[in-house]
């Protein structure tokens, strides 16, 4: 990418597209185009047609799409498959039609079988039943892999899908009803301290195994992934190590200075037993994250407490 590049980062607002804008802007790309939900509805495809048919666009990463923890994938099954469906079709073919150079789309680890071998290789995609409670996300994503696939094949795109692993960072989504597991329970012990709450309860029983990336760090491997990878092959962007949830709690305690207990209510259901994915194929491109998990929490922790703690 040139530093003047048209560069459209697609959920710029989120966690993943506003870390990705942070690094672009740091390394000297200031081209970059932005549009809010309400500015660009890319469930529309005639508003998607006109966007891109303006704007010239060069590079895409798309970063925009519904996502939500193990309660929001339950009860909007419907929305997941459809408004994801719908926003990387439109986005991915307009910019087919319209000429743009390379296009990132950013996938997600629950895309392989429940009970993958681990560390999940990509090749393990579609070689097993996908965990119930996300299938119709994971359905999605699958097909946005294929349908990018698809168009470098018939029609000589440029267009990579990369599959992070469980993202947190600063922006993140802090509802306890919508967001993943890290943020919400960064919340819940918070909250607990605040109102010196006796027990922190931990959905499910605290046994399944998690890797958690930073949200800084999977910018930086979706720039260079960007500039250094051509193929059309999927690639993972990860850490190469996970922990138990029971253990992700004991540290966000320490993090938080909460000292009450914690329990688990074994009655929510753990969902996928372990995600770890396997790292190999990025670190051969020449690239590792670099930031641990503790420091990351701090991090995440300061910014929570900044901008969305909940006052008194």
């Amino acid at each position: 990418m040139d530093r003047h590049s048209r560069i459209y980062v697609a959920g710029h607002r989120g966690l993943v597209g506003s870390a990705i804008v942070s690094a672009l802007e740091k390394q000297g790309f200031h081209n970059l185009v932005l549009r809010s939900r309400t500015e660009l509805d890319l469930r529309n495809g005639a508003e998607v047609d006109r966007f891109f048919e303006d704007q010239e666009i060069e590079y895409v990463f798309l970063a925009a799409a519904k996502v939500g923890g193990i309660a929001a994938n339950n009860e909007q099954p419907a929305e997941f498959i459809r408004d994801n469906l719908l926003i990387q079709t439109h986005v991915i073919d307009a910019a087919y039609r319209n000429g743009v150079s390379k296009l990132m789309f950013l996938g997600s680890t629950c895309i392989y079988p429940k009970l993958a071998p681990q560390p999940l290789k990509e090749e393990y995609l579609l070689t097993g039943e996908l965990e119930p409670t996300n299938a119709p996300y994971a359905v999605a994503k699958i097909a946005g892999i294929n349908m990018c696939q698809s168009y470098n094949r018939q029609y000589g795109t440029r267009f990579i899908s990369v599959m992070p692993t469980n993202i947190y960072g600063p922006n993140d989504n802090f509802d306890l009803y919508s967001s993943h597991v890290l943020p919400a329970l960064l919340r819940k012990f918070h909250e607990a301290k605040e109102q010196g709450s006796p027990s922190v309860e931990v959905w499910g029983t605290g046994n399944p195994k998690r890797e958690f990336l930073h949200a800084d760090d999977l910018a930086e491997a979706c720039l260079y992934l960007m500039e250094h990878y051509e193929g059309n092959d999927i690639v993972n962007i990860g850490v190469g190590d996970d922990i138990a949830i029971k253990d992700l709690a004991l540290l966000i305690k320490k993090v938080t200075g909460y000292e009450g207990e914690i329990t688990f209510n074994t009655s929510v259901a753990d969902g996928t037993p372990r995600k770890l994915v396997d790292v190999s194929r990025i670190n051969a491109l020449g690239w590792k994250a670099r930031i641990g998990l503790e420091d990351g929490l701090h991090d995440v922790y300061a910014d929570f407490q900044h901008t969305y703690a909940v006052k008194k």
